[in-house]
């Protein structure tokens, strides 16, 4: 198991991790072997099917007609009709069985992966682009289909019926199949090569793909500023050179299976030309029947047709061995809880806060927060002031357990937060930041977010505590508006409304609000002050605010300046000193 620092590492290509087809055998095919080993008897079943009808054509043409048999002639159209029967049945069955277990474990894969990339560090998500990840997750085990599905299935049915085959041709003809072996062996040599090449194109493509997509997932959702710049051509650009590189990788591939196929179907031409001239002349000199050349033709076809299959089937297993590659990538990475040696778990908490120490840097050497020692009682309120890159968000993101110190402690209730198990610290936690994320949904779906099962009566005491009424009241399906995507529908001070209401009901012990009110009105503001007033009540409140109005009756006021604690105190103290905070609120009301 690899293990990342806050900042997971930038792999180089060589080092990427490999999954062999053994690998792949032993982790999604063995656990599935019933079911495989059914779709392999199935598809045995059909070519065996398959070659009765070559098998028959010798009678047909030596004996039956020559005879005048028409009694023979009907037991045969029996035989034959149900062999196609037969044929059809089994490709019924192996659809049904293979394809549908074959869409069950992507989806189960699927799961997999969105339940990893959520337990990894938020420091991942800071390095990765979120459309990129819906890629990863939904497109990279799609491949998998090819080694449960059909695919497999009917490179190994394929390789027994040819294996048949080549007996019976072997039987007929041993001169004539030898001939055809040399051109199918060097056929062979060409794809093994072939598919070595192809195989890094497939996992670029996946990369790439993910990039592209990424990239769109962003402009769609910033079509606004896009359209507020008259940025689209510029978009448009960057867009169309990321598509311009998935079509070079494409190209690529195509050609490398064009080559194949084509290698093929000359190799195998050959073969069939020397058949033709090889066949006619034992015919003609009499040491080979009609219908034996018949048998041998249609019989080679049996033969060559996996081989020629190999291009496309092979293709579609060196496509799905590449997604697993980044798949097993992504599983492989270590999660926030094994980051650390969480091992202690918090049934209840009172909320005692304490930094002893604290120092952090998201790159090395390039230290953010230098020494932070503070202390915040159970039930109290600490506000964090300061100018932008301060390290104020960065502190909060410490408390709420988002990243860990590199030196120094947090703790709570006396416990190091770097040994408690992270759900059951978060369970105690609430927040509210600057720029809430809401759902696309309702209002309700959205404020019942953090307690699907609440009651009614809480629903509607959490929409009073944050005024949520105070508009919906007005809209005609009131809590069951829809918002659009993100709550594109709403005003900045109703998104922050609904978010606060939802942190109200969710009902935590600590609650870290960051910028709360800065996307509000002066009215929208003064409703949300009485309601925040009412949630930090008896809980322990972590407030980032540059509204210096917000906080003056915070039990404590740090002001955090170049990653340190320049100064501390309640606001009548600060205010006496005349320092960096009395400046700060001076100036803000000038304005």
């Amino acid at each position: 198991m690899r293990h990342y620092a806050e900042n997971p590492p930038k792999k180089d290509s060589k080092s990427k991790p490999k999954v062999t087809m053994l690998t792949a055998f032993k982790t999604i095919i063995w656990p599935r072997r019933n079911l495989v080993f059914i779709g392999l008897l199935l598809i045995v079943l059909s070519r065996l099917a398959s070659l009765v009808l070559p098998w028959k054509s010798k009678e047909l043409l030596d004996q039956i007609i020559p005879n005048k048999d028409t009694a023979a002639l009907f037991n045969l159209l029996w035989l034959v009709g149900f062999a196609i029967l037969v044929q059809a049945i089994t490709s019924f069955l192996l659809t049904r069985i293979l394809s549908v277990q074959a869409q069950y474990l992507i989806s189960e894969l699927r799961a997999q992966v969105q339940k990893k990339v959520l337990s990894l560090p938020i420091s991942f998500f800071d390095n990765t682009k979120s459309g990129a990840l819906v890629s990863r997750i939904m497109r990279d085990v799609e491949g998998v289909r090819n080694l449960i599905g059909t695919g497999l299935v009917q490179l190994v049915g394929g390789t027994i019926t040819a294996v048949i085959s080549l007996v019976l041709l072997i039987n007929i003809n041993p001169l004539m199949t030898l001939f055809v072996l040399l051109p199918v062996a060097i056929f062979g040599f060409v794809a093994l090569k072939a598919f070595k090449y192809i195989r890094p194109i497939f996992r670029d493509r996946g990369k790439i793909s993910a990039e592209v997509q990424g990239r769109l997932t962003e402009t769609l959702a910033g079509v606004r500023v896009i359209k507020g710049f008259n940025a689209e051509a510029q978009e448009n650009k960057i867009f169309e050179e990321g598509v311009d590189r998935l079509f070079q990788n494409v190209k690529k591939s195509l050609t490398a299976t064009a080559a194949m196929t084509s290698s093929s179907t000359f190799l195998l031409g050959i073969a069939s030309l020397g058949i033709m001239g090889i066949g006619g002349y034992f015919m003609i000199e009499g040491e080979m029947t009609t219908g034996d050349f018949l048998s041998f033709t249609l019989l080679l076809g049996f033969m060559i047709a996996p081989i020629v299959q190999m291009s496309n089937i092979g293709s579609q297993l060196t496509e799905a061995l590449a997604g697993l590659d980044r798949t097993e990538e992504l599983m492989n990475m270590t999660t926030e809880e094994e980051l650390l040696d969480r091992t202690n778990t918090l049934t209840t908490i009172k909320g005692h806060l304490e930094f002893n120490n604290v120092s952090f840097s998201y790159e090395e050497g390039k230290q953010v927060l230098h020494d932070i020692n503070f202390e915040l009682k159970a039930g109290s309120v600490v506000a964090l002031v300061g100018s932008s890159g301060s390290g104020k968000s960065t502190i909060a993101g410490l408390a709420a357990s988002f990243l860990s110190p590199k030196k120094g402690q947090v703790l709570i209730d006396g416990q190091d937060l770097s040994t408690i198990k992270l759900s059951s610290y978060r369970q105690f936690l609430g927040v509210v930041l600057q720029d809430e994320f809401l759902f696309e949904g309702t209002i309700r779906e959205n404020i019942l977010f953090p307690r699907p099962n609440a009651s009614e009566t809480e629903l509607q005491s959490a929409v009073k505590a944050g005024y949520v009424n105070e508009f919906t009241d007005r809209f005609e399906d009131g809590l069951d508006t829809l918002i659009g995507e993100r709550g594109v529908k709403l005003s900045g001070g109703q998104r922050q409304r609904i978010s606060i209401a939802r942190a109200i009901l969710a009902n935590p012990r600590i609650i870290i609000l960051d910028e709360a009110t800065s996307n509000l009105d002066t009215e929208s503001e003064a409703l949300i002050q009485k309601s925040l007033n009412e949630l930090v009540k008896d809980r322990t409140t972590i407030v980032i605010a540059h509204r210096l109005s917000t906080i003056k009756k915070a039990d404590q006021i740090l002001v955090i300046e170049n990653g340190k604690i320049a100064e501390r105190g309640n606001h009548d103290d600060l205010i006496k000193k005349e320092g960096r905070y009395f400046d700060l609120y001076t100036y803000q009301a000038k304005i």
